[in-house]
């Protein structure tokens, strides 16, 4: 099979996770655009190099599409970007005309713009910094009261009326992309909710798209991966198990669904069906929090698991979602207790719910459909999980001033021997911040 890639930017879990993930299956034949075409936190992408690259892109079967990287040259540049919403709409006019040569079935996803509860402009405007938390409140407000809040007043006008126009362009854009789906142009299209609150202009965006027609999905950087594995078009049962089942209906950081329901449309956005155990081809742990999800970089605890883990007697993967960016140490620790052993499927735990489930499930698809499997592949993507969402997120990010290898060398130990292995990890910060770490071997 063949499948063009395009990513959202160049960070590790939007360009090199997928190309681990697809490596599990040696038939898959993966294209996916040089590293150097991609944006970053400060720089968008080259959109005429990846236009070239889409011409240039050999028949293939499927075509996993980020929108916002064309549009705008990113997600992060689709909140920055100072274009006007015809200059876009002439850029991806472009997509039909390329489509069209191609064939291949689309599966695309857009951003619907999220708003962040903070003043961090780090992924945002400049204005940010000192407004953001206010835009947050005007919207939250704005949306639950059904009238405009008075903090308006608050926020210089010239700032919110470019907020909003920036809003607004985004969301018809969106439109447009409803209107190809409609025209069958594309297979599968998604629009993400990044970032969600209860209430909040991005959630009433999401409701007027729902009522067009389209469909919409908590999450962002995961979706990519959850449209790789539904192109990989074979029939999959998966069974979700729950830590704390009675516990299941409450809602993680940073979504606005309860934990199950992320759960099942993750399951069955990926063109996988939801199973009973006895009828399951693979079960899906979910290690999922009691009270509220914690989170160990923002000092938010939360009850560790404290039960047994007993493996299942047929093929598993593990969701570890106890946590928002990072392991359940407690957990970790007893999967690395229990061996590693012929039906274990994969282990996910970074960064949002969504974002865990998203790219496990497509690795365990990958795997479990592969018409080629590679067993070195999936050793190299578990080591890198485990070293990156448990070693790295879950421990030594919270140390200061430290040699990171030096820091990271135990785990190392406990990892290879988990898996078998013997690979020799190196480290680096691809953006320059502490939030993600590049693991390569």
């Amino acid at each position: 099979m063949k499948i063009g890639f395009l990513p959202i930017d160049n960070r590790p879990v939007c360009y090199t996770l997928p190309v681990q993930i697809a490596r599990l299956d040696r038939s898959i034949e993966f294209f996916i655009p040089e590293r150097k075409l991609l944006g970053d936190l400060t720089m968008q992408a080259d959109i005429s190099g990846l236009f070239k690259w889409l011409e240039n892109l050999p028949e293939c079967d499927a075509i996993v599409l980020s929108l916002d990287t064309i549009a705008y040259g990113g997600l992060i540049p689709s909140r920055r970007s100072p274009e006007t919403f015809e200059e876009i709409k002439d850029r991806i006019e472009r997509l039909k005309e390329i489509w069209e040569t191609k064939h291949a079935k689309i599966y695309a996803f857009s951003s619907i713009m999220r708003i962040s509860n903070n003043n961090i402009n780090e992924e945002e405007k400049e204005y940010w910094a000192r407004w953001g938390k206010r835009i947050f409140d005007y919207s939250y407000q704005t949306h639950k009261l059904g009238c405009e809040s008075c903090i308006a007043n608050i926020i210089p006008s010239e700032i919110l009326d470019d907020y909003i126009s920036t809003r607004k362009r985004n969301f018809e854009i969106n439109k447009i992309y409803l209107e190809w789906q409609k025209e069958r142009l594309l297979d599968t299209l998604v629009f993400s909710k990044d970032d969600c609150a209860e209430y909040g202009f991005n959630v009433q965006e999401a409701k007027a798209l729902e009522a067009l027609g389209g469909f919409t999905k908590t999450g962002a950087d995961e979706i990519p991966l959850t449209l790789l594995a539904r192109a990989i078009n074979k029939p999959l049962k998966i069974a979700p198990v729950f830590s704390a089942p009675e516990s299941r209906n409450l809602i993680s950081n940073y979504e606005d669904v309860p934990v199950e329901t992320s759960v099942k449309g993750q399951i069955e956005l990926a063109g996988c069906s939801v199973a009973e155990v006895e009828e399951a081809d693979i079960i899906l742990y979910v290690n999922n929090f009691e009270h509220r999800q914690g989170e160990i970089v923002m000092g938010v605890d939360t009850k560790p698991f404290d039960g047994i883990w007993e493996k299942p007697d047929k093929p598993y993967m593990i969701a570890d979602v106890r946590f928002a960016n990072g392991a359940d140490n407690a957990f970790v620790e007893q999967i690395i207790k229990s061996g590693h052993d012929r039906n274990f499927y994969g282990y996910s735990g970074w960064n949002t719910t969504a974002n865990t489930l998203g790219s496990l499930i497509c690795a365990g698809k990958i795997r479990f459909c592969a018409e080629d499997y590679n067993e070195n592949a999936f050793q190299a993507l578990e080591a890198i999980r485990l070293l990156d969402d448990w070693a790295y997120q879950a421990n030594t990010r919270q140390m200061r001033d430290i040699d990171l290898k030096h820091a990271m060398y135990g785990y190392e130990e406990r990892v290879n021997k988990f898996l078998g292995t013997n690979f020799a990890p190196e480290y680096k910060f691809p953006w320059n911040r502490r939030f993600e770490v590049e693991v390569t071997l």
